[in-house]
């Protein structure tokens, strides 16, 4: 299928063919007929695009500052690589789809085949998009207005927010798509609407829907004019709809609102606030988010759980049915918005000169002639090279482009296929790393005789079903950390792994760092003297909405990342964990805590403690580890230099090397020969099972748990 995407680093429109997404549990699977090109925001997001690294600093410097962070604790080369990694990932273009249901997901019962839809799918043949994010369109209306029903709920939770009431004046400024919809839904509420705006097109527009609309480029002072239509009394709301970088437009609204007016952002302006303007009037001010509420939030948009009605009467999904009803009954006029129409194939007429286009609303037509079911797309016809060691990969997000890629490419791994879920990601990788097949259906790969093993670095909830999968499959894995979530997953697992004739591996990369070879090089033999460890990770905060951070999905980040730590101390003790206690962070600390201490007993005696912090600075070492040991100390800082006290070497010092390629060598070199785990199958277990008993000692008290 072909989806429209931009190119952040040469700022390129492009038409790109990528593989049919399948359908997801709580998804619909859509098959476009129109959809809708946001121009205001669409054109910010190819300006971005097209500007140079420079002005691209310049637009976004909190990113800056996290670089220079990133530069402190990792380094300057890995820090670029991973900017111009983050330039190498497209966007996908547009918000406001139309079209026909084709699949439905499990749970989704609101929905079935050939219910003709809206939602905020992006510009692409066919779109999976969560239950909550779509909804029927009414039987009176054509695929071209109901493309209009996701922006006009973005202005309708503008208005939802200024809260206006019948009689009272509401000024709209900024008169492009969304001030225009604004401006006809607050004239169907009853309000007096003075439109603001540079455009005389626009302002032609909004005058023949019926709004009193006046060009502020023509002389006219915008406050003045307010205030005289209000007999001196002020707008009772203003609702900014506009994208300026001027501060100007804030300070006006403020002058031309009333005494406890309210001002709404909708759109992008400059927020340079002046005390004065907002103190003696007392005014109130707020941006909207979205589309309403449940924007962002992943339990309403992925996982499908509404808010109850009588609590919270307007949600994204019901702002969506609200527009759909507006236009339905003639409250909402968007024939008169259109523009242009134009097929997908066409797509630059549209997008060729975004900075000078004069549209209100562009359309792009879709012909329908997709193939549903092609969901693996060949990406270069070469034969795979003979031999044993073919790879499939099944996951396309950040880490496996920004690590396990480059790993492989140095080693001359044979990657025949890599399997994103919406395909993009898949395909972009698969372009730039030379990567036979793009697919969205990783059982594609398992069916394929000739692939050999799979590396695994999905989301976290769904590994031990995958590696599962695998071996039934007859095909050694590899799997990204964690192996399992639960008891119940690694008992499923060992049961699988007991009745096949491949292994597995797991992404525990750390022992194989050459900071922490040396070190146990240097340790010897200490299979039988015990060792005290102490492991710090200054792991750095990620929200509690990440999906990371969702115990059914990430595990928790002690589960998902802490499990490193513990394979290290495993691997320098030369023993298995045998009971582990955990103490977190404040008096009622939830089982996805990411501040926490662990302390490991194991069967030789070695004491291991790691603390995992998330509350910590930036631009201090994000790992560090100290080995004590018969009147010795070993010290690695952040796999970049290690130090030695009462050894007869001083320690190393280099780039920054976590293990990654080594480990990626280790089961590269095995694949090829006999297909050998990187680590001992025991040792793995032993690793993920005393990550699950440090949640386990959290919930049941701080008592210790014994790691059977």
């Amino acid at each position: 299928m072909k989806q429209i995407i931009q190119d952040l680093r040469s700022g390129e429109t492009i038409l790109e063919d990528i593989p049919a997404p399948m359908v997801r549990p709580g998804y619909v699977l859509i098959k476009t007929h129109r959809s809708l090109v946001s121009l205001g925001t669409e054109r910010m997001l190819v300006e971005f695009g097209k500007a140079n690294l420079i002005d691209k600093a310049r637009q976004q410097p909190e990113k800056v500052k996290q670089v220079l962070d990133k530069m402190r604790s990792d380094g300057i080369m890995p820090t670029l690589e991973a900017v111009f990694r983050k330039l190498d990932e497209p966007l996908p273009l547009g918000y406001c789809n139309s079209g026909e249901v084709i699949a439905v997901g499990k749970g989704v019962n609101e929905f079935k085949v050939e219910d003709r839809v809206i939602s905020n799918g992006n510009h692409a043949e066919i779109v999976c998009i969560p239950k909550n994010l779509v909804a029927k369109i009414p039987d009176g209306l054509s695929y071209e207005e109901a493309t209009f029903t996701v922006i006009g709920a973005i202005a309708l939770q503008g208005i939802r927010l200024i809260n206006p009431t019948f009689g009272e004046t509401i000024v709209v400024t900024g008169l492009g798509l969304i001030g225009l919809i604004a401006a006809q839904l607050l004239k169907a509420n009853g309000c007096q609407v003075v439109g603001l705006d540079v455009s005389q097109d626009k302002i032609d527009l909004a005058n023949r829907l019926g709004i009193n609309a006046i060009n502020i480029a023509s002389g006219k002072d915008s406050v003045k004019t307010v205030l005289a239509l209000t007999k001196d009394i002020g707008a009772d709301g203003v609702l900014i709809t506009a994208s300026a970088k001027s501060n100007e437009i804030i300070s006006q609204a403020a002058q031309m609102s009333r005494k406890r007016g309210r001002i709404v952002l909708v759109g992008v302006i400059g927020l340079n606030i002046q005390r004065s303007d907002f103190y003696e009037k007392e005014l109130s001010f707020q941006v909207s988010c979205s589309y309403g509420p449940g924007r962002y939030d992943e339990e309403y948009e992925n996982k499908g759980k509404d808010y109850p009605l009588p609590f919270v009467r307007w949600t994204e999904k019901r702002n969506f049915e609200s527009i759909l009803n507006a236009m339905e009954i003639g409250l909402l006029d968007v024939k008169s918005l259109i523009t242009e129409q134009v097929p997908l194939e066409a797509y630059l007429k549209v997008y060729g000169d975004m900075a000078n286009a004069k549209s209100i609303a562009s359309i792009l037509s879709y012909s329908g002639d997709v193939d549903i079911k092609n969901t693996t797309v060949n990406i270069f016809n070469r034969p795979s090279k003979a031999g044993k060691g073919v790879l499939g990969i099944l996951g396309a997000g950040n880490f496996t482009k920004a690590t396990v890629l480059p790993m492989l490419l140095k080693l001359d791994a044979n990657i025949k296929y890599i399997a994103s879920s919406r395909g993009l990601s898949g395909t972009i990788a698969a372009k730039k790393y030379k990567i036979a097949h793009s697919t969205t259906n990783y059982r594609d790969i398992l069916e394929d005789d000739e692939i050999d093993a799979l590396i695994i670095t999905t989301q976290h909830n769904m590994h031990a079903s995958q590696v599962i999968e695998c071996l039934k499959a007859d095909k050694h894995v590899f799997v990204e950390k964690p192996l399992a979530l639960s008891y119940n997953e690694l008992d499923q697992i060992i049961e699988a792994y007991q009745n096949s004739e491949c292994s597995i591996s797991v992404g525990f990369n750390r022992r194989f760092s050459p900071f922490i070879q040396d070190i146990k090089k240097q340790l010897g033999d200490m299979s039988n003297t015990p060792i005290h460890v102490i492991a710090t990770m200054n792991a750095g905060f990620i929200p509690d909405n990440h999906w990371v951070q969702d115990m059914e999905l990430g595990g928790g980040r002690i589960i998902g990342e802490a499990c490193h730590l513990i394979d290290l101390i495993t691997f320098l003790a030369d023993s298995t964990v045998e009971s582990v206690v955990m103490n977190a962070l404040g008096k009622a600390p939830s089982m996805s805590t990411d501040n926490a201490s662990i302390l490991l007993r194991y069967k030789n005696g070695t004491n291991g403690i790691i603390n995992y912090f998330s509350n910590g600075h930036k631009s201090y070492s994000k790992e560090r580890f100290e080995i004590y040991t018969q009147g010795k100390v070993a010290i690695v800082d952040n796999f970049r230099k290690s130090k030695y006290y009462g050894f007869k070497r001083r320690g190393m010092s280099k780039s920054q090397d976590k293990g990654h390629f080594n480990q990626f060598k280790v089961f590269h070199d095995n694949l090829k020969k006999n297909g050998a785990p990187t680590i001992p199958f025991d040792q793995i277990i032993n690793t993920s099972r005393a990550a699950i008993a440090a949640i386990e000692s959290l919930q049941t008290g701080n008592n210790w748990v014994d790691v059977k």
